[in-house]
């Protein structure tokens, strides 16, 4: 290996940051679309054959590029979107360096054409992978610009042999164009592959026509199943779509954020929506979500990857608070019967009728209502299951005693309210279901029957409810254990024989510097010696768990992000495991007026879609569903 410095030649730069750059054809695709969309392009056209393995072609309807500049675009570190310092530190633009043609040429055929005036008058630049040098010549063009890729990494085979087949390539475009598309809803995009149309995106500004673009490249299913966001604070604004837990995936492969138009990957936004789905997504499953973030350029950094799929938030701990805040809120204020009251619903979007939309829960959070309307019907029966009454610490240990002894066996399928016939012969639980009330109704309707000793069967407006006790009472009561353990405040009890901890001195500089995190949490430490440190009080709810495992992890987390939930966490989750075995349990027989304040509290209680473990509670069988099962009027 030679030992002398010496500068490498034009070429070589230019194919080491292709590596950076240009990774497959895919790479090529968002370098030349992001080109187009800084141009102020709002029609954007892709051709591919193979791949893109074998041709890319994107054209553009942008203010194109002049003849003087032509060569320029093909050069090394040459840009019009940045001049100084200042647009450095707060870039505007979705590409900045200068480097994706150059690094493109150096590694395929390129030839650019392109054109600023409306005359069809134009310029085609060329170059090879070779020395890169470029030839002009005139060309018939309309305004805009047209870049053509051919064989790519013809000459440098051992990248080559590293792309994958034609069909996964393939796909790596096609999600690359769906980022793009979601992140400009005002351009049209058209993709084509061998000669084959597959998308063909109209451009829309209003509500709609996003949520028609949303629909047809993430599924109508999302849609129907998307609560809209829009919230604004400090500076900072969130808005886009969030799928219910319900509509949970297997991978996280439908999650699409945006910072200023930008799509990113980033630690502080998965940590803040993981922590925003803690107790409402069911164990390895995935959100789903189309999110856009907005805020000051100067307040984030986006020269930290050359990709610049990652950024670098100035004040991360503001960003974080803010997004777990309002996702937070958003899923916890959806409630039965509360839905996004739209005025300008197109009646079909992307095939799926709007009348499907409005039969799901949907809301904005702009818009949701703070509580539930309903509330518990007089005289509903609280001796037996406590339903219907909010709970006090008291009620809460009451409950936890009493529940033990309602789990009596049951052998029936579908039970009615042992009550007597009233007048008129008819039976307690049709007088439950007042007729021509529909209207009326509550959101999860007024109950009729308990099936199989499990599940409350419900009637309402749109048709049936079916409910699962066990699931919709697991999430009242753990809400409001939450609720109650908030407001009493955490209580401490102190060790008898103090826990002495090893650590580090750089965890015991920590601990002195966050020692008010460990003390609003209930615990009571000191340092008693430059690596060691003293537990003498702990959370009395967390009596006998592995208190010095907990520490130590805390410790790690406060090290590593500045912050830590594990404390909180683990009460949590004791309270979730009271709840489950104190809420009522199946085969539990349940009087009419216990049902119906079951439900009633469901309405008004925060996450009721969901169980403490993710599980749904409710589900809803519309009457246009069942009028089909025996095709009534048909």
């Amino acid at each position: 290996m030679p030992e002398n410095i010496q500068l490498l030649s034009p070429r070589l730069a230019n194919q080491i940051a292709a590596g950076e750059v240009v990774e497959r054809p895919a790479s090529v695709i968002k370098e030349l679309l992001e080109n187009s969309l800084d141009a102020g392009a709002t029609r954007l056209e892709v051709d591919l054959d193979a791949g893109g393995t074998k041709r890319i072609m994107v054209r553009d309807n942008g203010k194109g590029i002049e003849k003087e500049d032509l060569h320029l675009a093909l050069a090394r570190h040459a840009t019009s979107k940045i001049h100084g310092l200042e647009d450095l530190e707060a870039v505007a633009t979705l590409g900045f360096r200068g480097e994706a043609l150059a690094s493109i040429s150096s590694v395929a055929r390129l030839m650019l054409t392109s054109s600023r005036d409306e005359t069809g008058k134009g310029w085609v630049v060329s170059a090879e992978g070779r020395e890169m040098e470029t030839q002009l010549a005139p060309a018939a063009h309309p305004r805009g610009t047209t870049v053509e890729v051919r064989d790519l990494f013809f000459n440098t085979p051992a990248r080559r042999k590293f792309l994958r087949t034609e069909k996964t390539e393939f796909n790596r475009v096609d999600d690359t164009i769906k980022r793009l598309a979601l992140s400009r809803f005002d351009v049209a995009f058209s993709l084509r592959h061998n000669g084959k149309g597959i998308h063909n995106l109209r451009g829309g500004t209003s509500r709609v026509e996003k949520e028609r673009r949303v629909a047809q490249l993430c599924g109508p299913a999302f849609m129907q199943n998307a609560l809209h966001i829009e919230m604004e604070r400090n500076g900072l604004r969130l808005w886009g779509w969030v799928a219910e837990p319900a509509f949970s995936r297997s991978q996280a492969d439908l999650q699409f954020f945006y910072v200023n138009g930008r799509a990113i990957r980033d630690r502080v936004v998965s940590h803040a929506v993981r922590r925003a789905f803690a107790d409402v997504l069911y164990h390895g499953r995935h959100p789903a979500f189309v999110l856009y973030l907005e805020l000051d350029p100067a307040s984030v950094d986006v020269n930290v990857h050359p990709t610049k799929h990652e950024v670098r938030f100035r004040d991360s701990r503001l960003v974080h608070d803010f997004l777990f805040g309002s996702l937070h809120r958003a899923l916890a204020d959806v409630r039965p019967g509360q839905r996004d009251e739209q005025e300008d619903v197109s009646p079909q979007i992307s095939g799926v009728a709007a009348g499907e939309f409005a039969g799901q829960e949907r809301m904005s959070l702009a818009q949701a209502p703070a509580q539930g309307a309903a509330q518990a019907a007089p005289g509903a029966g609280i001796a037996q299951g406590g339903f219907g009454d909010r709970a006090s610490p008291e009620r809460i240990q009451q409950q936890m005693q009493g529940y033990g002894a309602l789990h009596q066996p049951y052998a029936g399928s579908v039970q009615e309210a042992p009550a007597a016939p009233v007048a008129g012969g008819q039976p307690a639980w049709a007088q439950s279901v007042p007729a021509g009330s529909d209207e009326e109704a509550p959101p999860l309707g007024f109950a009729v029957a308990q099936l199989h000793g499990i599940y409350i069967l419900s009637q309402n407006q749109h048709g049936m409810v079916v409910v699962d006790m066990h699931a919709a009472h697991e999430r009242i009561v753990y809400e409001q254990m939450k609720s109650s353990h908030a407001a009493g405040g955490i209580q401490a009890q102190p060790l008898l024989v103090p826990v002495s901890l090893a650590v580090s001195e750089g965890e015991a500089d920590c601990f002195e510097e966050c020692e008010e995190v460990f003390t609003s949490l209930g615990f009571v430490l000191q340092r008693a010696g430059p690596e060691t440190l003293m537990v003498r009080q702990v959370p009395a709810m967390l009596h006998g768990a592995p208190v010095e495992q907990l520490v130590r992890d805390v410790l790690s987390d406060l090290l590593a992000e500045g912050s830590s939930e594990r404390i909180g966490n683990q009460i949590n989750e004791i309270l979730s495991t009271m709840a489950c075995h104190g809420s009522v349990r199946a085969n539990r027989k349940l009087t009419i007026p216990e049902m119906n304040a079951l439900l009633r509290d469901m309405e008004r209680t925060e996450r009721s879609g969901q169980c403490n473990h993710g599980r749904p509670t409710w589900t809803q069988v519309k009457l246009s569903d069942m009028d089909k099962w025996f095709m009534r009027g048909q």
